[in-house]
């Protein structure tokens, strides 16, 4: 964060008066602000608080709710992906190819990963969570082959994964919504499976090009369960021509 170094931590994070800091607000008034006391709040100041927090898109668009407060940027990309690990995503095309937490957020995409199942760039960004789709999305349900078996194992992982985030607002949200809306995703929950996630075949129907045989690979970022680069890679020639084919309407769709 280009702090100094300091004293020992006791617990790993930035201290408040660090928060405050890079925030460029009185570590009096972000004490009041952590403590929800009754002050006025603009959409500057978080603005500046998401930042130095480095939230992602669905972290930012929760702060704003509770401030009861319009995002002045709600287009803004998340933080943590760079702009060489945008390049990256682009240079995979045809393959499709995403940046993906472990709640499932889709934080950033290449054109590959926009059009395979559904128009992500038609959708918010607090809607751009693979789970969230996989169980109330209609296409993206219907272009699941083994819809099932792969929301069974969504939920696992999503448990396993939740275990190092149960006090994280943006992580009982999501659990909350899905809880509220989907009575498939009650019932798995309702198993407490666990899962670690894993490479495996998908099978996808896409609507402009037919069905793809994908191999699907997980290159973690950071420590396991943290971001990943998530690779869509063609199983056999048939998918391989179907993703170019597919690549190919995009760019004249452009």
């Amino acid at each position: 964060m280009g702090l100094p170094r300091g004293r020992r931590r006791r617990t790993p994070g930035l201290r408040r008066e660090e928060v405050a800091q890079l925030s460029a607000v009185g570590v009096t008034w972000y004490t009041w602000l952590e403590q929800a006391r009754p002050i006025h709040v603009s959409a500057q100041v978080l603005d500046a608080v998401a930042r130095a927090l480095l939230l992602d898109p669905s972290e930012r668009s929760h702060l704003f709710a509770l401030a009861a407060v319009s995002d002045p940027a709600p287009g803004r990309t998340c933080p943590s992906v760079s702009p060489s690990l945008r390049l990256m995503l682009e240079q995979l095309e045809p393959y499709p190819a995403c940046v993906q937490n472990s709640r499932y957020d889709v934080l950033a995409y290449n054109r590959g990963f926009a059009r395979m199942i559904v128009n992500l760039d038609a959708l918010p960004y607090e809607d751009r969570n693979c789970m969230w789709l996989g169980f109330t999305n209609a296409d993206w349900q219907a272009a699941l082959v083994d819809l099932e078996e792969s929301q069974r194992a969504m939920v696992a992982k999503f448990r396993a994964a939740m275990a190092g985030h149960l006090a994280e607002p943006a992580w009982t949200t999501l659990l909350h919504r899905l809880q509220r809306v989907s009575p498939a995703f009650r019932t798995f929950w309702e198993e407490h499976e666990v899962l670690n996630a894993t490479d495996q075949l998908k099978r996808i129907r896409n609507p402009r090009v037919g069905m793809l045989r994908l191999h699907h690979t997980s290159l973690w970022l950071g420590p396991r369960q943290g971001p990943r680069i998530v690779t869509y890679v063609p199983a056999d020639d048939e998918s391989r021509e179907r993703l170019e084919r597919l690549h190919a309407l995009e760019l004249a769709d452009a």
